[in-house]
């Protein structure tokens, strides 16, 4: 018998660190404790990926009365109502952390609805006053949206308080140009909200292909959203009624009345302290006008902060950051880490692969070494991104490279007349013909490049794709109709 209370204790109820306590203890048999201090599910389950792409569902409504009347429809357009669907998306989010919950206790993994801290190398100190030993230490505590460093930024709220307003503003302020910033201006803007969007940098998706990136501004644009890059908030405060500043042409008095009571005054956020009524902003492009809410998605840090690591000699990186090797293991050998509080690839398929391979690794003899290599992810704005492998950008500096590209309306909106354009993009290396990277800005784009990260991961060539007979009519059947680079690098 061990002299520890379990084999494995689990820091965080998220997705990886629950694929690793219920595999851990369900197929290898090893004794398992989790702390999860909030809601089980974590960032993805209660405050990301599902609420957010729920919310995208919503969103994408918004157009269905005019096209369905163009292809022929007798439609009534009608109101978003957001309290019928926060009754019911909080339900959904109800249901599954109930779901994790049965998973764990399934797999007899031992839960405690408290935080957990590290007090040395195999014990955890829980906040109901219980101290535990494990054998083994996970790690998987995730991430949090932080405010920028300004005056006022309390006044602000960040993407976990999406979830939780009680009413739709009628205008919001999004700063920030990653994928957060973009998927909520889109999602916003489709439920009826005013949108402006500020970016300091040149072109928002940093990061992303600069194609693609630049067709998902100007798709934003045309769809409404009032995008301004190169610009940031230099001064922010509560308005003041009969403050009415340039370029807004309705007083803080009559943004209360539109938005009502409730929903701007006195009104407690979720984590971002108490509402004083509509927001004051100057931007460094000299504009200065009133905002029913501003939210900041300016970035995010992992929860390392208080778990006692660096006095146990645990490395943190310059973003409090856990230091992990290939096999996510620390500077402490009985710890490990996965997902978002590694900062390493922050996505929830990424977490859970990180938390099998720590299984395969520790308790399975099996030592495996997380493969981040070729991941395929989707921006969920309007339209899509899809994207896997190297940009043309990183690929070009890599090796000589012919591009494969291709931009055009799609079928089903340029029959009625919309503008909406596409985008389909290979990047394939010179000499070896695989293909490098696949870029699609078009809707459901994050289902098609699940397909096309498969062949890609397998090693496809360009001819591979050309030997594949396309489905007509389709958007996707471009991707293997393109015969003819449009560029080498």
């Amino acid at each position: 018998m061990s002299d520890f209370d379990y084999d494995l204790f689990v820091i965080g109820g998220g997705s990886g660190g629950v694929r690793a306590a219920r595999v851990a203890a369900g197929e290898a048999g090893a004794r398992v404790g989790l702390a999860e201090e909030s809601r089980y599910g974590g960032t993805c389950v209660i405050r990301g990926c599902v609420p957010k792409k729920l919310m995208v569902f919503a969103s994408e409504y918004a157009e269905t009365v005019a096209d369905a009347g163009a292809y022929g429809w007798d439609l009534k357009e009608g109101a978003f109502d957001w309290p019928t669907f926060s009754k019911r998306l909080n339900g959904e989010l109800d249901r599954l952390e109930g779901v994790y919950r049965k998973l764990l206790q399934g797999s007899g993994v031992e839960t405690f609805d408290c935080r957990a801290t590290i007090k040395d190398a195999h014990t955890v100190s829980l906040s109901n006053g219980a101290e535990k030993t494990a054998k083994h230490i996970l790690v998987a505590a995730g991430g949090h949206p932080v405010r920028p460093d300004m005056a006022n930024a309390d006044l602000g709220i960040v993407s976990d308080d999406i979830f939780h307003m009680d009413a739709l503003p009628k205008s919001i302020l999004i700063v920030g140009g990653g994928y957060i910033a973009c998927e909520f201006a889109c999602i916003l803007h489709g439920l009826g909200v005013e949108v402006t969007q500020y970016y300091r940098g040149a072109q928002i998706l940093r990061g992303f292909d600069e194609e693609a990136r630049g067709l998902i501004a100007e798709e934003m644009k045309q769809r409404g959203i009032d995008l301004h890059t190169g610009t940031n908030i230099v001064d922010m405060r509560c308005a003041e009624k009969g403050e009415e500043p340039e370029g807004m042409g309705v007083s803080v008095q009559q943004v209360g009345e539109v938005v009502g009571d409730s929903a701007m005054m006195g009104q407690e956020d979720h984590g971002g302290g108490t509402r004083k009524g509509p927001i004051w902003v100057k931007a460094t492009n000299g504009n200065s006008r009133v905002f029913d809410r501003v939210l900041f998605a300016t970035g995010r840090k992992p929860n390392t902060e208080g778990l006692g690591l660096e006095e146990l000699g645990v490395k943190l990186g310059r973003n409090g950051e856990i230091v992990v090797d290939d096999y996510s293991q620390t500077a402490v050998p009985s710890i490990y880490a996965i997902g978002d509080v590694t900062d390493r690839v922050n996505l929830t398929p990424v977490a859970i692969r990180e938390g099998m391979a720590f299984v395969e690794t520790v308790f399975k003899g099996n030592p495996t070494p997380v493969d981040h290599d070729l991941i395929p992810s989707a921006v969920f704005t309007q339209p899509e991104l899809g994207t896997v492998g190297l940009t043309e950008e990183a690929a070009r500096d890599q090796e000589e490279i012919d591009v494969y590209c291709t931009s055009f309306r799609p079928m089903q909106t340029a029959f009625i007349g919309r503008a909406d354009r596409v985008l389909m993009k290979l990047i394939v290396s010179k000499a070896s013909r695989r293909v490098l990277g696949c870029h699609i800005v078009a809707p459901n784009a994050g289902e098609m490049i699940q397909m096309a990260g498969i062949a890609i991961k397998m090693g496809a060539t360009k001819e591979d794709f050309d030997r594949t007979v396309a489905v007509h009519p389709t958007m996707s059947e471009e991707i293997v109709t393109m015969r003819n680079p449009v560029r080498s690098a």
